[in-house]
């Protein structure tokens, strides 16, 4: 029974993984609102914290996610001499998957033990499709000295990808979609996450 059991589990892994060879379709919600006319001749920028994320020891990581999509949209990081600050702000929460039955919490795992080779039920183990969070980027981009916001994205998405280190960089790429002059209103904008488009 062990072994048939873990035959399964093995297979079941074996299809879960060749499923990631097509890759993922990224579907995010976006928002922006744009003071900016053109990206301007000197677009550097630095990162700015509010005193709560100046504590957070997951900041720094956040920055470092931000920043290729940062540098994709013709920005140019310079702590030295910069024309604009960025504030980047994110946010996931494990929510109930749309795809869970409701009807059937999930497996039971099937155990043989004890001194007279009784077998056991165990505790129930959840489905794989409730594992499902949504998750919300923001970036903020303030004129310098002025302070003055003149950029503002925000991108938004639900679904079962685990690894924020994937599905973050892939948001803020999303975000930064026709900076400096975005299309008005909200708006989908889908990111091939590995596999073929």
């Amino acid at each position: 029974m062990v072994g048939s059991m873990r035959a399964l589990c093995a297979a079941l892994l074996a299809v879960a993984l060749s499923g990631c060879a097509t890759g993922y379709l990224l579907d995010n919600q976006v928002q922006s609102f744009s003071q900016l006319q053109a990206v301007p001749a000197q677009p550097t920028f630095r990162f700015e914290r509010v005193l709560s994320q100046q504590v957070d020891p997951n900041q720094q990581a956040l920055e470092d996610l931000a920043d290729p999509a940062l540098q994709r949209a013709g920005l140019r990081r310079d702590d030295a001499a910069p024309r604009y600050s960025v504030q980047v702000l994110a946010r996931t929460d494990r929510i109930f998957s749309p795809y869970a039955d409701p009807y059937w919490g999930g497996g039971w795992s099937l155990g043989y033990g004890g001194r007279h080779g009784a077998f056991g039920f165990g505790a129930p183990w959840p489905n794989w499709d409730s594992y499902w969070f949504r998750r919300q980027v923001t970036l903020v981009l303030r004129e310098l000295p002025s302070n003055r916001v003149v950029y503002e994205t925000h991108a938004s998405n639900e679904g079962p990808l685990l690894d924020n280190r994937t599905v973050l960089p892939a948001m803020f790429d999303a975000a930064m979609q026709g900076f400096p002059v975005p299309p008005p209103g909200p708006r989908r904008v889908d990111i091939q996450l590995g596999g073929r488009p």
